[in-house]
């Protein structure tokens, strides 16, 4: 039988002996009276799981002692008990946060017994989503969603651990189907807002029109068809974490705006006036370059650098080495269990076809591309023949591109700085040009290193 604590706070002693044996009716409850507040917040460090105060007490008011739990026992609730039924402080009261506000009466027995019934089941709730919170947090363990021995996965899972011991900003880039996203989740629920919500928008799905009263909400009546209040996603990331996903859609008056909410770490809804402190943690992901979008002037330099945080780049799959093998085991394994079929193998010659893939969709389309090769494939192999996809090669995905013989050459050339860790002078010798060319591209900004 679990205990359920409850302190009853009542400087009426009759008043105080009625409510406390009412509530010891229920065996489960473990009720402790007293005749004031300091006597009360006292005791606090034995953990009540519910108060309940009177408004008129000796030493101080309900508001006043309601302030000072909440100052030492930020989640415990309160119910707050009056002689008066003052509607004024009945509002007041229920802004700052108490559970329930009852005035003395014939029905006050009643009317608390059910208030305690309803505020233990909120916490029974509470806690079995905060255990299904924990478990998603196991399940979101760095190795587990990104699957992976090579040098560039092990570079990410260190920069994945460095990002969830702070609350700094997190800016995931890499191509589509590298899994921004799931980086952005892991780093969540390993952090110590695990138990916080997590808040996933992607920028690029909402009309541009739209965009400010979905990420900062809006009272009622602040436009056409605004019939109710709507809480934007920031309010609801409160305490946890919001990803931004394709951040470099965000239009450029909205960026203002969102670069006022990060300064100031409030907001106030569209068509009010009320300021919202928050305090959300950032995950922002674009599959662009966003230095270069800034220097074409298509996103603030300052919200650049507010954002950018710890950078974490991840690799596209074609730079993973053998990583590749690994996950097309994974995603036939997985493919199998799921639809209750035999375990297949791949045969060398389908490994050999999947090495000299180029994979633009990445570890996205390779899952897809698996997937298929479980369902075609016959009995227990997976062939060569059971594997397609749309290129033929590297070579032919990278004509599919309509650029300018200069846009290849700074893509090229950026290609090999990155691989060869911007050593200029290598680079040159290796695609054999003279370094001055790479050089006039850096002082231009064509290529940023």
């Amino acid at each position: 039988m679990e205990t359920f604590r409850i302190f009853i706070v009542e400087d009426d002693p009759w008043y105080g002996e009625i409510l406390e044996y009412h509530l010891s009716l229920n065996p489960e409850y473990q009720v402790t009276r007293f005749s004031n507040g300091r006597d009360c917040l006292s005791s606090l460090h034995k953990k009540p799981a519910l108060i309940t105060i009177d408004f008129s007490l000796p030493d101080m008011n309900g508001q006043e002692l309601y302030k000072q739990i909440r100052r030492i026992e930020s989640d415990v609730p309160v119910i707050v008990i009056s002689g008066q039924e003052d509607i004024s402080t009945a509002v007041e009261l229920l802004k700052l946060g108490v559970s329930d506000y009852l005035v003395k009466d014939d029905n006050t027995k009643e009317l608390l017994w059910n208030a305690v019934i309803r505020i233990r089941e909120n916490q029974k709730l509470k806690k079995e989503v905060e255990q299904l919170r924990e478990e998603l947090g196991q399940k979101y363990e760095f190795e587990k969603i990104i699957r992976g021995n090579s040098a560039a996965i092990r570079k990410i899972f260190s920069l994945m651990e460095k990002a969830t011991r702070t609350q700094i900003n997190v800016s995931v880039t890499g191509e589509t189907g590298t899994g921004k996203e799931l980086v952005a989740k892991a780093i969540h629920y390993n952090s110590d807002r695990k138990k916080k919500p997590f808040v996933a928008v992607n920028m690029a799905a909402i009309p541009s029109e739209l965009v400010e009263s979905e990420l900062f909400g809006y009272e009622k009546g602040a436009f056409t068809g605004a019939v109710t209040r709507k809480i934007g996603k920031f309010e609801e990331a409160q305490k946890g974490t919001i990803f931004l996903d394709e951040i470099a859609e965000l239009d450029m008056n909205v960026q203002s705006k969102l670069l006022r909410v990060l300064q100031e770490r409030e907001l106030v809804r569209l068509g009010g006036n009320e300021k919202i402190t928050l305090d959300v943690r950032l995950i922002v992901a674009t599959h662009q370059n966003l230095a270069e979008t800034v220097s074409k002037g298509l996103f603030r330099e300052d919200l650049f650098y507010r954002i950018m945080g710890l950078p974490i780049e991840l690799p596209p799959l074609r730079e993973r080495d053998n990583d590749v093998l690994l996950l097309a085991h994974f995603f036939v394994e997985e493919f199998c269990r799921e639809n209750r079929m035999p375990q297949k193998q791949i045969t060398a010659e389908a490994k050999e076809k999947l090495m000299k893939y180029n994979f633009p969709g990445n570890v996205r389309e390779l899952k897809a591309m698996m997937d298929l090769a479980s369902v075609m494939s016959e009995g227990n192999e997976i062939s060569e023949e059971d594997i397609s996809y749309t290129h033929t090669g590297s070579n032919e995905y990278f004509l599919t591109e309509e650029k300018t013989m200069k846009d290849y050459t700074i893509q090229i050339i950026r290609h090999f700085l990155k691989k060869y860790d911007n050593n200029v002078l290598r680079v040159a010798e290796k695609l054999d040009i003279g370094k001055s060319t790479i050089y006039k591209m850096i002082q231009q900004k064509d290529i940023v290193v």
